[in-house]
């Protein structure tokens, strides 16, 4: 079962009664969840929680609403599997590595936690920024003005190619719950990659790809249905990325690194 990396950062501007309780209301928000992970970090500036989720599928819906009361807290949402790997790493390095980790059923335990953090940052010296060390990940859905068969794009800034899609041919197989379907990939960049297909699971399915590389590499991993495009001819799936496997990765990383090479 998939599972997707969401974080959430507050200052001493927040409102700590309502940052501990997005934290304790965590089973209500997403009632999918089959199981959670949460780690708290207090550090000088900010407090921040990571949460880990296990669910069927992506619970956009639930994530969104969890989002608008991070919000309302006074927080800020980052969903953080839509990072590259080597950007999320370096943010839970640098944000999480000395947190404190609580599991699902120990959610009071760490809203209060949180909460105590948060206020003492209130009564420190106000920080001049809001807490800059949470990334912002592209959205799910292009827009009208996109080309929508385009893979999710890397963050500005994201140490690794900054995004950049090349267009390929690579043979592809993937699985849902109820299909194993052979495909070929059109487009690929550390984000993700747009299938061609008339096999079309709905936006938010979690599906099990299987990338053949020219070099015989397989890339093997889960990812999101991100956007779907209808067309008789050019349609197809936009998939984003879900695996933390260091061996994905590594193999994603130098397939790009050699597209780049080729480019140049």
């Amino acid at each position: 079962m998939p599972v997707f990396g969401l974080a959430a950062l507050w200052n001493g501007r927040a409102s700590p009664e309502r940052a501990a309780a997005v934290v304790e209301d965590l089973g209500r928000l997403l009632p999918t969840a089959q199981s959670m992970q949460l780690v708290v970090a207090m550090q000088a500036e900010q407090a921040g929680v990571e949460l880990k989720v296990e669910a069927p599928g992506y619970p956009r819906a639930s994530v969104e609403q969890l989002a608008d009361e991070v919000k309302k807290s006074g927080g800020t949402f980052v969903e953080l599997w839509r990072l590259p790997k080597a950007e999320r790493d370096a943010f839970r390095n640098t944000t999480f590595a000395k947190g404190r980790t609580f599991d699902g059923e120990e959610r009071a335990s760490a809203a209060r936690t949180l909460a105590q953090h948060v206020s003492t940052l209130a009564t420190r010296p106000e920080p001049t920024a809001e807490p800059a060390a949470a990334p912002s990940g592209p959205g799910p859905v292009a827009t009208s003005e996109e080309d929508p068969r385009k893979v999710p794009a890397a963050p500005p800034g994201s140490p690794q190619r900054r995004g950049r899609r090349f267009a390929v041919r690579l043979e592809l197989a993937f699985r849902t719950e109820l299909d194993f379907v052979r495909e070929h990939a059109l487009n690929i960049s550390n984000g993700g990659l747009f299938v061609r297909t008339a096999h079309r699971p709905p936006p938010d399915s979690v599906v099990t790809v299987d990338v053949t590389l020219p070099n015989g590499e397989h890339l093997q991993g889960e990812a999101v249905v991100v956007h779907v495009v209808d067309d008789p001819y050019n349609g197809g799936v936009g998939l984003a990325f879900l695996s933390d496997d260091a061996t994905f990765s590594r193999t994603l990383d130098g397939y790009l690194a050699s597209l780049v090479g080729g480019a140049g």
